[in-house]
Formats: C-alpha cells, structure tokens, sequence
C-alpha cells in the first residue's frame, strides 16, 4: 500500500471517501493505483482534480459506494458496468437484515479491494465467471444459519466461498486456537483462497507445472486423503524447516497457496514501508542473510541477488515489527519463521509471476538495506 495525499496535502488513507480537511470527495482510480482527490465534471461523472493524463479521464463512482460495503472505487466512464473491478466479483452477500452482516460486509469488503490493490499492481486477471468466461472468479459470502449445513472457507474452480463470521474478532480468535493457527485474518483468508485459484490461471496446464512438482511436490497426491491426515496427526514434527507453516506441509496445494499468500504479505508490506519512507537501514541486529543457494533459479545473478536482497530486508523489518508490537503487548505482526526452502517457493512464485527475472527484478527497497552483518 502506498501513502496518498489529497489535494490540499492532507494525508490519505485506502478506505478515505472524503478528505477532512478540505472536504473533497475521494475515489480510488484502478488505471493509476491512486487514490485521488475528485472534482465533478458532468452529472454523475468526476475527474481527478491532479490529472495529468490527456485527454483527461472521466469516472462514476461505484455502486455499493453509499451502500453497506462503503465501497471507494472509481469506474473509467466508458466501462459499462455499475460495480467495480472488485465489487462485481461478489456474487452473494449476506442477509443485510440480520444485525451483524453489514459490518461484516463493509470489513470484507474493504480487505478484499485491498487484496486486489496488490493483484492489479501484479497485472493478474481479475474478470468475473460467467457463462462465456469460465475460468474467471467470484466470491459468495455467506453467512452461517444454525440448522443449516456449514459455510466452510474456500475455494472451488473459481468461486472463493468465505463465511463472513471470519469478519468477528472473537469467531476468528476461536478458531485460530482451535486450529494452532499463529495468525487468521481476513486478508489473509483472501490472499490464501486467491492462491489457489491463481494456481489454476498460472501453473495447471502451463509448461509451470512439472517445475512447480519439483519444487512443492506432486498435486496429484489424494487431497481429501492429505487433508484428513493432517487435521488427524498434525504436521511433520521438522515442518518447521521445510515450510512456512503447519498447513503448508498438508498437500503441495496447500504449500503453494501459504507460498503465494505470503509472496503478498511480503511485497504489500515492504511497498507500503517504501511508500512511508521507513528506514531498516541503521537497525542494530545482526542477521545471517539469505544468499544465492536459497533461490529456486540461480541465473541471472542480478535478479537473484535483487529478490535476495527484498527478503532479507524482510528478516530486518518483521524483527523489528515484532518487537514493536511486543511492547504494545500486542501478538507479533509477522510470527513466521524464514527458512531456505521457504525462500526457494517464495522464489519460485516470483519467478512465475514475474516470468523471466531478468526482465522484471523485484528491486530491493532502498530505505530497507539489510544492515551489515560484518
């Protein structure tokens, strides 16, 4: 996430409709990653009041924007549709009647445009399922009855069900425990079920595919099989130097989407501590970086070394991150270990979403230098 500034200078934030200090009215525009201070032009039509662009664009606002999802986002004025690139992917919400669903709604909705900030700054395909394009996406957030069968979180050929008690603290606390989770967020539920659909999109029937089985193992593994052992006996006791979490050792599907998931963890929050000018550079501590023999691709060296140093700028940050939270009295913000097998798969998603490294380095974050470890 980046940092934003209305018009006026006054700090913005992702979720801000409204500037409060000049009262201009904000949107986030999808074409440019920004969110942008708005003035009106034609009836029911805004244009970004810094624009630079030319001609200049012109932009409703979504539908659902006064609605309970308090939705934010603009839609380019020649796109036909109501809703934007986010909202249309939701085809059930809850029953808005019941007392908890709104709430509920407007936080789901909120982490999931969030999500898909960092999906369109990764130029993946973000189109609705239909009749006529059936390997697209869509989301049902459905609300758990009592007599009814469960709503369980996941994700199947497209269609990412959530079941929106995720959105309560306490619902989402509960499980966590239940399950040793170290961390359950909404964010993280969405960018683990994206995973797998983006499995689908990016490794099934690509020449991906035998490479992503030397890497994670064999997906041809009996998943129901594999998921049943686990939620019976647990994780292998050394998962803690293969994988980067329990679940992740379940089935190599599950390893991909804890990979892929955390690849965005990654790089949502290394951009926004960019974006905010915070500096790991002066950090007293001391760390073993990762080197060349935990990439999955050792060529081209440049690269290699790029995304190198992108991750142990993450070592540095999240320890730092994690004593700040401390001293708050609050959980770690990252309670994740890095390894080098977890370095190689978080290397191996970049490489396929980034195709050829030596085309497109993941640069590493100037105000993030690992600090010397001499």
């Amino acid at each position: 996430m980046k940092s934003f500034q209305c018009a006026c200078r006054q700090p913005l934030f992702f979720e801000n409709t409204e500037c409060i200090k000049c009262g201009a009215k904000l949107g986030f525009d999808p074409t440019s990653s920004q969110l942008v201070a708005l003035k009106p032009t034609k009836p029911g039509l805004w244009m970004l009041v810094r624009e630079t662009r030319r001609p200049q664009p012109e932009f409703r606002f979504c539908a659902t924007r006064e609605q309970a999802a308090h939705c934010n986002w603009l839609i380019p004025e020649a796109d036909p549709d109501q809703h934007c690139v986010s909202c249309r992917l939701t085809r059930t919400i809850p029953n808005l009647a019941r007392p908890k669903n709104p709430t509920r709604l407007r936080d789901i909705e909120s982490a999931k445009r969030r999500v898909f900030c960092d999906l369109l700054g990764l130029d993946l395909p973000l189109a609705p399922k239909t009749d006529d394009h059936p390997e697209g996406l869509l989301f049902d957030l459905l609300e758990p009855i009592p007599g009814d069968p469960p709503v369980l979180t996941g994700h199947d050929n497209g269609l990412i069900t959530l079941n929106v008690a995720e959105a309560d603290d306490d619902y989402r606390e509960k499980f966590r425990e239940n399950l040793g989770e170290p961390y359950r967020t909404l964010v993280g539920h969405l960018r683990h079920e994206l995973a797998h659909y983006y499995w689908g999109v990016l490794i099934r029937d690509t020449d991906w595919l035998p490479k992503f089985r030397d890497v994670f193992g064999s997906e041809e593994t009996d998943y129901a099989a594999a998921l049943r052992h686990h939620y019976a006996n647990g994780a292998p006791e050394d998962w803690r130097n293969r994988f980067i979490s329990a679940y992740a050792a379940a089935h190599p599907w599950e390893d991909w989407a804890e990979s892929f998931a955390h690849f965005l963890h990654l790089r949502a929050t290394l951009e926004t501590a960019t974006s905010y000018r915070l500096s790991t550079t002066n950090v007293p501590l001391r760390i073993d970086p990762f080197g060349p023999d935990s990439l999955y691709e050792r060529e081209p060296a440049e690269a290699g070394a790029a995304f190198l140093g992108w991750i142990n700028a993450w070592v540095v940050l999240t320890a730092v991150l994690n004593e700040v939270a401390r001293s708050m009295g609050q959980p770690d913000i990252y309670p994740f270990v890095m390894n080098g097998p977890v370095v190689r798969k978080l290397h191996f998603v970049h490489c396929v979403l980034r195709g050829d490294p030596a085309i497109k380095p993941v640069e590493p974050p100037a105000l993030l230098a690992t600090p010397s470890v001499d």
